[in-house]
């Protein structure tokens, strides 16, 4: 029996209240909180090292550009952010992104072929190689035609496809746009069937963004000059391709993305068919990889649960590496640590120490050894697993607090730098969006639920 919109609003209720959902939400917001503190320690440590300031410095707006702001982007518009299409895509910290200006009817490959004969070259995926190819084109002014987009988000994913003009002589400028596939059925808003939506814009620089400080492209406000250029490239030379104008499809508006670039538009949708284009074996190739990438999407393991496994696993590694020291020099290390402390020891004090101080060598290696097979567990995708390392990481982030804030041992980056820091970013990293989906998607395997004319899924990061 079909499932009333009641009973749909329910389950998301019930959902939402589960002990899982809870315990995510309160690891989300500790792990933000956390990071503040850390990066905070880092400034403030940064006073202490000389002419090591600028790196200190350095180090901080890296922690506060790619931890400190998008964790706090992500909490706050998860709150205020509609979850639902209102004609905006999204970035990976949840904030309002470009405008959607361009819907399209027609298969992958016939999109591909469509955008190859406008003499638009697709963009590369986001790689550590093209991220440093992108990086040396810029400084080093040189031409980079498929330099890679950064990845917004609809329906809950990022682009499917991404084509680019690079302006000839200058790579910090270029003519762009996305592409997301809708989901099964879903209909515009006024009950449009359409098969694409897509983003245009045109970036004029490399600057900050306003909301991050993280470096990125910055775009020109009017977007409606982009999307008329996109149109009018993809019709021109009596190609075989027709266009509807949705007038007011939106309301004009004055807004910014979410780098905080200033936006307009006048609301205007073009819906272009694209069914008469015939398409070629590089195209089809295309949408061969796309296919392939909407389902590697679903099932590959996120960045952030590879980061939080090899940061669990760096964890071992320190734990093995200082009980094989302290194994290979044991008698060193027992007249350094508990010997000369208390000198009035008798032998039989003695034999007794080094017996407790070897059973607790034991007892770290063999934790070790079961926090290392929880890390395992996590990269294989156990939910709880993920929650227990959330649990103990942010157990030892409050008693380290604790003690920092009641006159401890302060920390600093010399005394404690495979500690505090570790487990804030195994906290950051587990308790991300895209961690906890994969892990839950994993876990209970749902079906695909069908998605309503007008309502698109949150964004994943």
């Amino acid at each position: 029996m079909p499932q009333t919109s009641v009973g749909k609003t329910r389950t998301r209720i019930i959902r939402s209240r589960s002990p899982h959902v809870v315990a995510d939400n309160l690891f989300f917001i500790f792990g933000g909180v956390s990071a503040v503190w850390l990066a905070v320690i880092v400034l403030t440590e940064s006073f202490r090292w000389g002419w090591f300031l600028i790196l200190f410095f350095l180090l901080f707006w890296v922690m506060l550009a790619y931890l400190v702001l998008p964790r706090l982007h992500r909490i706050l518009t998860s709150i205020y952010v509609p979850d639902y299409f209102i004609g905006r895509t999204r970035t990976s910290d949840g904030l309002l992104g470009d405008p959607i200006n361009l819907a399209l009817i027609g298969s992958d490959a016939q999109v591909d072929a469509a955008m190859r004969r406008a003499n638009w070259i697709r963009a590369d995926d986001v790689t550590l190689a093209s991220s440093r190819r992108i990086i040396a084109s810029t400084l080093l002014r040189r031409s980079y035609d498929e330099a890679p987009v950064s990845p917004l988000f609809l329906f809950g994913h990022q682009q499917d496809l991404a084509y680019q003009q690079e302006v000839e002589g200058n790579p910090a400028k270029r003519h762009h746009v996305r592409f997301w596939r809708t989901p099964d059925g879903w209909l515009l808003p006024g009950g449009r069937s359409v098969e694409w939506l897509a983003a245009g814009t045109f970036d004029r620089a490399v600057g900050f963004s306003l909301f991050t400080l993280q470096i990125t492209h910055k775009i020109d406000a009017n977007t409606d000059v982009e999307r008329d250029h996109i149109v009018s490239s993809l019709t021109a030379r009596d190609a075989p391709v027709e266009v509807e104008l949705l007038r007011d499809f939106s309301t004009g508006y004055h807004a910014r993305n979410g780098g905080g670039d200033t936006i307009e538009t006048d609301g205007d949708l073009p819906v272009i068919d694209v069914r008469h284009v015939i398409a070629g074996k590089e195209s089809i190739d295309v949408a061969r990889e796309v296919a392939a990438a909407r389902l590697a999407r679903v099932q590959a393991r996120p960045i952030p649960t590879t980061l939080g496994f090899l940061l669990m696993l760096l964890r071992v590694v320190a734990g093995l590496v200082f009980i094989g020291l302290t194994v290979v020099d044991f008698r060193g290390f027992l007249q350094a640590e508990v010997f000369s402390q208390t000198p009035s020891l008798t032998p039989e004090d003695q034999a007794t120490a080094t017996w407790i101080v070897a059973i607790f060598l034991a007892a770290v290696g063999i934790w070790l050894l079961l926090y290392l097979w929880m890390a395992i567990l996590v990269y294989r995708g156990s939910d709880r697993a993920r929650i227990i390392a959330m649990s103990l990481s942010s157990l030892a982030i409050i008693l380290s607090a604790i003690d920092f804030f009641n006159g401890g041992a302060q920390f600093t980056l010399q005394n404690n730098i495979l500690g505090l820091p570790l487990d804030i970013l195994v906290v950051l990293a587990l308790s991300s969006q895209r961690a906890r989906m994969w892990a839950r998607r994993v876990r209970s395997k749902p079906a695909r639920e069908p998605v309503s004319s007008t309502v698109s899924s949150a964004p994943t990061t």
